[in-house]
């Protein structure tokens, strides 16, 4: 189920990472035993649904409108108070050999001889792993220390590139799961359960391309957001 803004639609780079083993997947994120991304106990009742609506889109709007999604991310933990320290983490994951797509070069306006670089890494904070990130960029609208940083550290793309004050358009953005029915406004809402909501594990994709301060364009992310993004307690 896919709600778009922009393009819409789950785009070939965000099947790309749909591709990748479910192992893989498995391993980034912190999954339960029932396989779904380990969730606070939101009670499934019509509030709670509403309330989960809210701010899945919020953070949606909040990523649509802010050039850094790792800032966007730290800030979110620190107002649910998800971690005691509100600092996102990137986590490198394993390679697995990726032809560059064309409409990417495309993108960033670079030839088929232009070397660009891919980054995977799953973001987290604390114990919740937020979202997972597929990043193709140009070294050379890099500074050297910046490229250095990206090869031999885990810190978050974002923060390393933050002295470009780059700007971010978003090419797709996906709902890719709802706590609410589809047109539910216009129903009765659904009944409450004794249960718990079960949240999946991919809430949201989102791609987009960052540029410099110049216009340049140096970098294409495709971001699944987790449902690790709900792991707060929710309000009473």
């Amino acid at each position: 189920m896919g709600r778009g803004i922009g393009s819409g639609g789950i785009s070939r780079y965000g099947r790309l990472w749909l591709s990748l083993p479910t192992a893989l997947l498995a391993a980034a994120l912190l999954v339960d035993g029932g396989g779904r991304a380990m969730a606070a106990d939101w009670p499934d009742t019509p509030m709670a649904r509403m309330r989960m609506q809210a701010e899945i889109r919020t953070l949606q709007v909040a990523l649509l409108t802010q050039p850094s999604a790792t800032v966007t991310l730290e800030d979110w933990c620190a107002r649910h108070a998800m971690a005691p320290s509100a600092h996102v983490l990137a986590r490198r994951l394993p390679e697995t050999r990726m032809a560059i797509p064309a409409q990417v070069r495309a993108d960033l306006g670079v030839g088929a001889d232009e070397p660009l670089r891919h980054r995977r890494v799953a973001l987290s904070c604390g114990s919740h792993v937020l979202s997972l990130a597929d990043n193709w960029y140009v070294p050379a609208r890099l500074t050297p220390a910046m490229n250095a940083r990206l090869d031999q550290t885990d810190v978050p793309f974002g923060h390393v590139v933050a002295d470009l004050g780059f700007t971010r358009r978003t090419l797709d953005s996906t709902l890719l799961w709802s706590p609410l029915p589809a047109g539910w406004e216009m129903q009765a809402p659904p009944p409450a359960s004794a249960g718990t909501i079960a949240v999946p594990g991919e809430i949201l994709r989102n791609r987009a391309v960052l540029s410099r301060h110049d216009g340049l364009a140096f970098s294409e992310v495709v971001e699944t957001y987790t449902g690790a993004i709900l792991e707060f307690t929710p309000p009473a």
